[in-house]
């Protein structure tokens, strides 16, 4: 069963590269950032600290995640609500960095996505997919660009959204959280040691996706069907 890990900080363009990936190889592609920024609406709309992990653990009970692929793309449910875009904003990022600290979350997590892996062939992209979810996975990238690079990208994804914000604030949250996910004490932001490391700085989707599927047929033979 293929599994293929995407790690890194925001903006590298992860899921977007990840997403193209799957559709190359016919294979299911798993956001699981998209999981934490579900738990963070949760919580935010019950208007309790994500600091607070005792606090965050009290909710969990409450919480049913369900993975739908509709369209061709992850969709995710919340108790039977499909959350969309509600979850792709810089105040989720900030929930979604705070309440993955936590090992009370994690852990909620972890039987879930390894679930996936074990059915079908997968990629997912995160911040320990490879050191943590699937240590396993035949192809483990740990994918990064400049702050200013993926600042940038996630500008103007944003703006694209129709959400207001700033290059000037997107750089302030991203650096924030790379510090974040790089220093916490539970299941760091680090590339696994057996990862590829692929700076895309300058590079367009095509030329990443491309270098993504290269690497792919050269650690596991595998390469995207035809038609």
């Amino acid at each position: 069963m293929l599994n293929i890990a995407i790690d890194g900080p925001g903006g590298a363009g992860k899921s977007t590269i990840a997403r193209a990936v799957a559709a190359a190889l016919g294979i299911v592609y798993v956001d699981t950032g998209a999981l934490y920024r579900t738990i963070g609406l949760y919580v935010r709309r019950h208007d309790t600290d994500p600091t607070d992990e005792a606090a965050v653990a009290a909710l969990l009970p409450g919480i049913s995640l369900e993975i739908k692929y509709e369209e061709g793309s992850q969709q995710v449910y919340l108790n039977g609500e499909r959350v969309g875009d509600a979850i792709r904003t810089p105040e989720m990022s900030h929930y979604a960095s705070a309440v993955s600290v936590h090992p009370t979350v994690r852990t909620f997590l972890l039987d879930t996505q390894r679930e996936i892996a074990r059915r079908t062939a997968v990629i997912m992209d995160g911040r320990d997919i490879g050191t943590v979810i699937l240590p396993e996975a035949q192809v483990k990238i740990f994918l990064t660009a400049s702050p200013e690079c993926r600042a940038q990208r996630r500008y103007l994804e944003l703006c694209q959204k129709g959400i207001t914000t700033t290059f000037e604030e997107v750089l302030a949250e991203m650096n924030a959280r790379d510090a974040r996910d790089s220093g916490r004490a539970v299941a760091p932001a680090v590339a696994a040691e057996d990862a590829v490391l692929f700076d895309n700085t300058g590079m367009d989707l095509e030329q990443s996706v491309a270098y993504v599927l290269d690497l792919v047929k050269e650690k596991t033979g595998i390469t995207p069907p035809r038609g």
